[in-house]
């Protein structure tokens, strides 16, 4: 066995890691993640139903999304203590046990208030799992083979949310909003199930001190800085309203106060020790940046869709679908490339091509066909997959491994914050340049009038995308293969 895979592969609960069976480990955590990631988008075409059904209104409404942001905002930085204190089974199966129970509830709910409380246990439950599958993966898998594993991950966790607008589509189309959740219990059960008998326990159980503290400004800090940008992206107010910018301020002197004490205390929930490993820390930025640009393709193409070219839902979410069917079949292909050739051959040119596309999107009009539209977001999927599982790879891969838990959870709780902030910027932005599109217009309540502002205000915020999208280029370059370190 060489170095590498001995370092990789020790005996963790008396089981060799070298020796165990990995393929229904890998299968057990695809299960959770598809049904999570899936659950994470069903909603997105269903609003205007549950609005009218439960007698709600849009803001009302939203915090299904904000809710369910916030709750895996909060619980993924504390995942970095819990996977100390319980095994990966234990972990595991009480973050889908939760998920179920919530869905369940989800789908029986009389009313908006027992379904919003359905939806933020599937948020615990999703929170809890998205960790402790990355740490898994870490550990059973050597460096050299984990972009691979990374990459199958990466299939699930990209097709399952592409899938989710149409699927919502169709069975709202033709049926009632709760089988939405309905047709997710039998695959939450078997998840349930199946993880029980083949799910190994392959974490380090030491059981630090817990810090009440840090939990406490961990939770104001991720949890303020998440609602607060989820608010303004969400329209709730927008950024002069007080509920916002005073959330944020909060949030930010929280979040400075808990990474003074983690940097202080002997025993750290969430050890921030792991930013002086170089690879880590550029991987990390690299991916918040490219967070923000992605969810400017993925907040704005919907817009663009239904307010410039006029298409129903269920249609644009077919638009979206070979995009996102495409980029989860490009996932594993990436893992592999990025296993033999190293991380700059695959996210150097992907952030170039990203770049060519979203110049591309910046000049979209309303005249644009539909081909042409899933054309530019089949190859922006691609490029994607060129980033973002070679990238967030070759980050954990330098850590050693008592950071594992603590690098996914700072990489998975960082990715949560920027897509909050993606979403508010984006949104403020687009709103901002339709607002001045139709402020100049002879005829602003015209249908054609809107739909120009829509395609104006699209086209400048996937130009600012294009930006952030540069300024990934520039990190990109300073990549390179590591070995974990010795540390």
């Amino acid at each position: 066995m060489n170095t590498a895979s001995a370092e990789a592969s020790p005996q963790v609960n008396g089981i060799d890691l070298s020796k165990i069976k990995k393929l229904p480990i890998v299968i057990s955590l695809i299960i959770g993640a598809f049904i999570a990631m899936l659950n994470e988008t069903v909603l997105n075409v269903a609003y205007t139903d549950l609005m009218a059904d439960l007698n709600v209104t849009s803001t009302t409404v939203q915090w299904l999304s904000t809710g369910f942001m916030l709750i895996v905002g909060i619980l993924v930085p504390i995942t970095a203590l819990l996977t100390q204190w319980f095994t990966t089974r234990q972990m595991f199966l009480s973050a889908m046990i939760m998920f179920t129970l919530g869905t369940v509830l989800c789908g029986i709910a009389p009313q908006f208030s027992i379904l919003l409380v359905g939806r933020l246990i599937q948020a615990v439950g999703t929170g809890l799992m998205l960790p402790v599958m990355m740490n898994t993966i870490l550990v059973i898998f050597p460096p050299e083979k984990r972009g691979a594993a990374m990459g199958s991950i990466g299939l699930v966790i990209m097709v399952a949310p592409a899938i989710g607008p149409t699927l919502s589509g169709l069975i709202v189309e033709h049926s009632s909003w709760r089988w939405l959740f309905y047709m997710v219990i039998p695959l939450a059960v078997f998840s349930v199930a199946f993880a029980a008998v083949y799910l190994k326990n392959v974490s380090d159980i030491t059981k630090p001190k817990v810090d009440i503290l840090s939990i406490i400004l961990s939770t104001i800090g991720f949890g303020g800085v998440v609602y607060g940008f989820s608010s303004a992206g969400e329209g709730s107010g927008g950024w002069s309203e007080p509920e916002v910018y005073l959330t944020i301020a909060a949030g930010l002197i929280s979040l400075i106060l808990f990474a003074w004490r983690q940097l202080v205390i002997k025993s750290p929930m969430l050890d921030l020790r792991a930013f002086k490993f170089p690879m880590f820390s550029l991987s990390v930025v690299l991916l918040m940046v490219i967070m923000m640009t992605l969810f400017s393709s993925l907040i704005m193409l919907p817009f663009y869709l239904r307010g410039a070219l006029m298409l129903s839902a269920f249609t644009a979410g077919l638009v979206l679908l070979p995009g996102g069917v495409i980029n989860g079949i490009m996932a594993p292909v990436a893992g592999k490339l990025f296993d033999k050739f190293g991380p700059r051959a695959m996210v150097t040119p992907g952030i170039v091509m990203l770049i060519i596309i979203l110049w591309f999107m910046s000049q979209l009009t309303t005249d644009a066909s539909t081909g042409y539209v899933i054309l530019l977001h089949c190859l922006l999927m691609i490029a994607i997959s060129m980033i973002m599982m070679p990238g967030q790879t070759t980050g954990l891969n330098q850590l050693p491994r008592r950071f594992y838990p603590h690098g996914t959870a700072i990489m998975n709780t960082l990715q949560q914050v920027s897509g909050a902030i993606g979403t508010a910027l984006f949104i403020s932005i687009m709103s901002s340049r339709q607002t001045e599109y139709l402020e100049s217009s002879s005829n602003p309540t015209a249908p054609s009038e809107i739909a120009e502002s829509t395609a104006a205000g699209v086209q400048y915020a996937f130009f600012i995308g294009l930006l952030f999208a540069v300024g990934a280029l520039v990190l990109s370059f300073f990549l390179k293969r590591v070995k974990p370190s010795e540390e």
